[in-house]
């Protein structure tokens, strides 16, 4: 291919409102601190998040994945000062809730007659995004992204893509749970974790960092972590892909940012970060 015919590069683009949550880091502020080395994880740990985008009642009765999404949602759109209600959204879950998979496969196994519908619609993979446009009012484009272990950053490229198409912000949160039951056979994932943030078209003054993005060949691998605390995290939960991200954007800021971050989207093809720490 010729310089002449070549696609075009990406367009930069900006990052603002990180959010985060785990049990042993319930929030960005105590996840930075950790990951910048300055702070350490919390015990004891939390047991879970309680979204305030939900009605009491339905806060109570939501399960783990909508309490885990809502939480960093809604956070993530506070550190960016957007309203929710006009802000399209990408969720990525690499499982989905398992609990209730495995609560289904076992009922059905059973005793079918005794099957609880307000669980089955929580088993589905939108049910977290459905909950969140629904408790916050918007009826901007709306995605759930499923890709196993890559989720994350098969999420991050959909919403990175549709923020350049659109020129618009699109909100990205991440969120998987605890294997459970039979499918612990299969598959391992352990605690609760979460994160979001906001992309953005253009620098605003929320804004933390600015990237360049394009896919590349590379091994598949997620990053190393560098922090103690990233490192006890790392292999938890499928979404731990995201900690490489995260724990650059903790650091971005310092005089010696971060290289090339390669998020795996296959065996054979990362999505390429290069982040830029924003100066006056």
């Amino acid at each position: 291919m010729t310089a002449a015919n070549q696609a075009p590069k990406p367009p930069t683009l900006y990052i603002e409102g990180p959010a985060f949550w785990t049990p042993t880091l319930p929030g960005w502020e105590a996840a930075r601190a950790a990951f910048r080395g300055e702070g350490t994880l919390t015990d004891p740990p939390a047991k879970r998040p309680s979204p305030q985008v939900l009605a009491p009642a339905e806060r109570r009765r939501a399960p783990d994945t909508v309490a885990l999404a809502l939480e960093v949602a809604a956070a993530s759109m506070a550190g960016a000062g957007r309203n929710a209600a006009d802000v399209p959204c990408v969720f990525v879950s690499a499982h989905g809730d398992l609990s209730i998979n495995d609560y289904m496969c076992s009922t059905l196994a059973t005793d079918p007659t005794v099957l609880s519908p307000t669980r089955f619609h929580n088993s589905v993979h939108n049910a977290a995004v459905g909950y969140w446009t629904i408790g916050t009012g918007c009826m901007a484009a709306s995605n759930s992204v499923s890709a196993y272990e890559n989720s994350f950053a098969a999420g991050l490229l959909e919403a990175a893509v549709q923020c350049a198409a659109d020129h618009s912000p699109v909100l990205l949160v991440g969120y998987d749970t605890p294997t459970v039951g039979a499918l612990t056979s299969v598959t391992d994932s352990q605690g609760l974790l979460a994160v979001a943030l906001v992309i953005a078209p253009e620098r605003t003054e929320r804004t933390v960092a600015s990237f360049d993005w394009s896919t590349e060949i590379g091994d598949g691998g997620a990053p190393a972590p560098i922090s103690d605390a990233a490192k006890t995290l790392a292999h938890i939960n499928p979404m731990a892909h995201a900690l490489g991200l995260f724990e650059s954007l903790a650091r971005v800021a310092d005089d010696d940012p971060p290289g090339p971050l390669d998020l795996p989207l296959s065996s054979t093809l990362a999505l390429r970060l290069q982040l830029q720490p924003v100066r006056d």
